[in-house]
C-alpha cells in the first residue's frame, strides 16, 4: 500500500467519478482504475461499486475511507513539519467533550503565543473519539471526566491504548440554565426540581454506551429528553425551551454570553476532569502552553486536582 494510493481513493470519492478524478490527477483513467484494484486485492475489500453511472462506497470502502484519510493527513502534518522551509508552521491538536473552559484556553494560547503561520485543531466531540484521536496521535491531548460510574470502564481503555490521565481539578455537578428559567432565581437546585424541564445532552453516535456519557448521572430516565451534538445547540435550546444540563459549573461570559447560569445540583456526586495523553508521545511546546492556560483558568475559578 503507497499513500498515492490512498490519495486517489480520497480524490475519487471527492469528484464523485473515477475519469473525473484521474483528470484532476493527470493520469490516465486506466492507470488509476488499475492502481485501486491493486489496492482492494491487497487489503483484500471491495472499495467501490462500478455502476455506469458512477461509483459509489462499499461498506468497507466507506470504513477504509476514514481510515485513508487520516493517513494522509498525517503524512501531509509530517511533509510540512520535517521540509525545508524558513518558517515553521505550528501544528497543535487538542480533543475534548463540551467544555468552555477548553475553548477559552485555546483562544489565551493564539492571543499569547507568537505565531506567523499555524495549523491548530480544537475537536469538541465525543468521549469514545476523544480516546480514539489520542490514540491514533491525531490529537496531543483530550480532555474528558472521570467520576465513579465510568471510571473503570474509561481508565481501562487508557491502559489498553498507551494512553494516561492527568487530573486537572475536583469538582461538586451543576446544572446549566438560561437566566429567564424558573430555575435561575434558586441558590441551588434537586434532581426533583428538574423533573418537569426538559433534559439536554450530547449524543455519543454509534459507542452510545452509559459510560461515554458527557454527563453524568447518565442512567437516569427522563420524562423530556434531547440530544444534541454541538454546544450552540445545546446552549440555545437551554434559553429556548427552559431545558438544563449537567456539567462542571465553569462558564464564560466572553465565549458564551450572559445568558446561561450554572446552579449546584444538590447531590452526593464528583467530576474529575482531566486530560489524556500517549505514553510514546512527548508534549511539544504549544501542548505545554496549552495546559498552562487551562492551568489558569482553573485556577481563577478557585479549582483545583
Amino acid at each position: 500500500m503507497r499513500i498515492q494510493q490512498l490519495q486517489y481513493i480520497i480524490k475519487i470519492v471527492e469528484v464523485g467519478s473515477m475519469s473525473e478524478a484521474a483528470k484532476r490527477l493527470f493520469i490516465t483513467q486506466p492507470s488509476l482504475s488499475n492502481a485501486v484494484k491493486d489496492l482492494e486485492k491487497e487489503m483484500k475489500i471491495q472499495i467501490f461499486i462500478r455502476q455506469p453511472r458512477g461509483i459509489t462506497l462499499t461498506s468497507e470502502g466507506t470504513e477504509f475511507l476514514a481510515y485513508a484519510r487520516q493517513v494522509v493527513e498525517q503524512a501531509d502534518l509530517l511533509i510540512e513539519r520535517y521540509t525545508k522551509t524558513q518558517i515553521k508552521r505550528q501544528l497543535f491538536a487538542v480533543s475534548a467533550q463540551h467544555y468552555a473552559f477548553v475553548v477559552n484556553a485555546f483562544v489565551r494560547l493564539l492571543k499569547d503565543y507568537d505565531m506567523s503561520q499555524y495549523e491548530l485543531t480544537l475537536r469538541e466531540t465525543r468521549t469514545f473519539e476523544i480516546i480514539e484521536d489520542v490514540k491514533n496521535f491525531r490529537s496531543e491531548i483530550g480532555v474528558l471526566y472521570l467520576n465513579d460510574f465510568n471510571r473503570d470502564v474509561l481508565t481501562k481503555l487508557f491502559d489498553d491504548n498507551q494512553l494516561r490521565f492527568t487530573s486537572l481539578f475536583t469538582t461538586s455537578p451543576y446544572v446549566f440554565v438560561s437566566t429567564t428559567s424558573p430555575l435561575a432565581a434558586k441558590s441551588s437546585v434537586t434532581l426533583a426540581d428538574l423533573e418537569d424541564f426538559p433534559y439536554l445532552s450530547y449524543e455519543q453516535g454509534v459507542n452510545n454506551s452509559f459510560y461515554f456519557a458527557e454527563e453524568i448521572l447518565s442512567t437516569i430516565k427522563h420524562r423530556q429528553s434531547i440530544v444534541v451534538s454541538d454546544r450552540a445547540t445545546l446552549f440555545n435550546l437551554l434559553i429556548g425551551l427552559d431545558g438544563y444540563t449537567i456539567s462542571t459549573g465553569i462558564l464564560n461570559s466572553d465565549l458564551n454570553g450572559d445568558n446561561i447560569i450554572a446552579i449546584p445540583l444538590e447531590i452526593d456526586e464528583q467530576i474529575e476532569i482531566g486530560y489524556i495523553t500517549h505514553l510514546q508521545s512527548k508534549s511539544s511546546k504549544m501542548a505545554e502552553s496549552f495546559l498552562l492556560e487551562l492551568k489558569k483558568i482553573i485556577e481563577n475559578e478557585g479549582l483545583d486536582s
